[in-house]
């Protein structure tokens, strides 16, 4: 319901140029963009700590020719880019939001490299998803962020969001993608042997005065280096607040209700405010969205991700997207329960399916996907031929379990003991045994197992391709020949990981233009209100054509939105008072 506020606002709290909700990546490229433009910010957080999705993701960015790959000598024409997307997002491509996305990527990635601590290389090779479509590109279009100490961040390294248990290294150490490869390769290689060492020596003198490794990678590097910068601009930084209802005059929002500690805060925002909340991917409300997923699914996007940004923006009638080719970004996921009774749940993307001795088995003991392929193919996969194949087995020998590992298991000389016995690592001396405690069909297992070892032998999968594309053999071992992808399972024990479908977060959101504003359910922008991240509709439509392709897109409309609202406040002539006698506002409640 809306309800009128006094005319006099002498109770409300200080007034601010830009207030930003959501502490991810997005909303700290608006909030990082806004106060190094002068401009006064508050970013608000609902959890206890800062940082969302983005601080446990990969942290890679996806843009269109950055100056890291311009320096690379990579100067790939936009209409290259423009056909790839073309072919993977087919009918749902937006040529707005898209060209938005194309000319304004590297200025903004450029922008915040130059206003704060913010700072990418190249990955030397990283294929998109579907190398081999047009306009795909073996690399420049991915980029990895560069490792941070976290310690810079002074008192608020406690505060910035912890990676799950299952991506870190003896009890508290990040690595990234490549020091993932040194690890795998400890033993058959003298520089991965030093690498390590030197990772592991940081390591322990980190823990001689913190709880976790102070050296952070991926998507928490990503997060702390625009964190550093945000409160170093005098950003104002609020968690453990509640965003309750926005505030709207003439039409025009300018401010947000919010719940603090227990008190109602009415926060004016000159310029307008940012909806950056993470989308709804952990919200009850989550599975009408996914009917395709069986029962038990599980996504990977934080508990706040509640979807709360979309029903403040519901109040002044924003539109929703419609029609996406998935309205989630899908990733197998591999579930432990703890002696606790707490879950850690595993997201299955770069470190087991594509390498040698590894398969995928349904219920019926057949393959029914190229391993390799990436995780949101595989879920599509998953839910093929009935849902069939959800959940489905990840199988693989010992040779396989030792060099790579499983899942959470981790390879020699890691003791997973522990996993088997908590019944998340399932063990067996022969296949009809494996076969027998997973439920899978034993006849037809075995027959899978014969024409994949066939094929493996001859490094050529004739059934689904694994390890046929750049983007197979980039995720494999690099080796392990003639394929990095295949090698035959014959080295008992066996094992067995269950897994069920899941996701990254939420691909379906709110409707904007091309400075992120978002739009009305008649087409026409809503002043004062922008969107950006998961929060935004997925300018992908839901298709997934590469690494990054959610934080790149985040951090260029996260940039736009507060540019725009810069703009617009330069416009402005004489900006009026937001606390004189005469304002009546509206206030849209969130739980209305």
């Amino acid at each position: 319901m809306n309800t009128t506020l006094p005319s006099s606002l002498k109770n409300a709290s200080p007034g601010y140029d830009v207030i930003v909700l959501g502490s991810g990546a997005a909303g700290f490229a608006a909030a990082v963009t806004a106060s190094s433009r002068g401009l006064k910010v508050l970013l608000v957080e609902k959890t206890e700590t800062f940082g969302g999705t983005s601080a446990i993701s990969g942290g890679a960015v996806w843009l269109h020719d950055t100056d890291q790959a311009r320096a690379a000598g990579l100067h790939l024409p936009p209409e290259q880019m423009r056909l790839y997307l073309q072919e993977v997002i087919g009918a749902g491509y937006n040529p707005e939001l898209i060209e938005a996305f194309i000319q304004q990527g590297r200025e903004a990635l450029r922008y915040l490299e130059a206003h704060s601590e913010l700072k990418y290389s190249l990955r030397p090779l990283s294929p998109d998803y579907y190398p081999d479509l047009p306009g795909g590109t073996l690399t420049g279009r991915a980029l990895e962020i560069d490792e941070y100490d976290g310690r810079r961040l002074g008192e608020h390294f406690k505060d910035l969001k912890r990676p799950p248990d299952g991506m870190l290294l003896f009890g508290g150490m990040m690595v990234n993608r490549v020091d993932i490869q040194h690890f795998l390769s400890i033993k058959r290689s003298s520089k991965s042997f030093w690498h390590c060492l030197k990772l592991m020596g940081r390591y322990a003198f980190d823990r001689l005065g913190h709880p976790r490794g102070t050296r952070l990678t991926v998507g928490n590097a990503l997060i702390a280096r625009l964190a550093s910068t945000a409160l170093a601009n005098g950003v104002d930084l609020w968690l453990e607040t509640t965003p309750e209802s926005l505030l709207v005059e003439h039409g025009r929002v300018c401010g947000v209700r919010v719940t603090r500690h227990g008190q109602t805060h009415s926060l004016l925002a000159r310029g307008g405010v940012v909806l950056a909340m993470g989308g709804f991917a952990a919200s009850p409300q989550a599975a009408e969205q996914r009917p395709a997923t069986a029962s038990e699914h599980w996504t990977m996007s934080p508990p706040g991700n509640m979807g709360d940004g979309q029903q403040l923006a519901a109040s002044v009638n924003a539109a929703i997207g419609e029609n996406l080719a998935a309205n989630f970004f899908w990733a197998p996921v591999s579930v432990l329960r703890k002696a606790d009774g707490s879950l850690e749940r595993f997201p299955h993307l770069v470190t087991d399916r594509a390498k040698p001795g590894v398969i995928a088995v349904n219920l019926y003991g057949r393959r029914f996907v190229n391993e390799s392929d990436s995780y949101h193919c595989f879920v599509e996969a998953m839910f093929a031929n009935g849902g069939a194949n959800a959940p489905c087995w990840l199988i693989c020998d010992a040779h396989a379990l030792n060099t790579y590992g499983l899942g959470l298991a981790r390879p020699r000389p890691v003791d997973n003991q522990a996993l088997i016995e908590a019944g998340y690592l399932l063990r067996a001396d022969s296949l009809t045994e494996l076969a027998h405690i997973t439920g899978i069909d034993s006849v037809n297992l075995q027959q899978t197992l014969r024409q994949y070892n066939a094929d493996a032998e001859q490094g050529v999968d004739r059934q689904f391709g694994k390890g046929s594309t750049a983007y197979n053999r980039y995720m494999g071992d690099p080796l392990h020949h003639p394929n990095p992808c295949l090698r035959p399972l014959s080295k008992a024990p066996y094992y067995a990981i269950r897994l069920f479908t899941g996701d990254l977060g939420s691909a379906r959101g709110l409707v904007t233009n091309g400075q992120a504003n978002v739009l009305n359910r008649h087409g026409a922008p809503i002043p004062g209100l922008y969107a950006a991240g998961n929060e935004m509709n997925s300018i992908m439509n839901g298709t997934y054509p590469g690494p990054g392709i959610t934080l790149g897109p985040g951090i260029t409309f996260g940039y736009l939105a507060a540019s725009h609202i810069a703009h617009q406040l330069d416009e402005t002539a004489s900006p009026q008072s937001h606390t004189g006698e005469n304002h009546v506002l509206r206030t849209t409640h969130l739980h209305a």
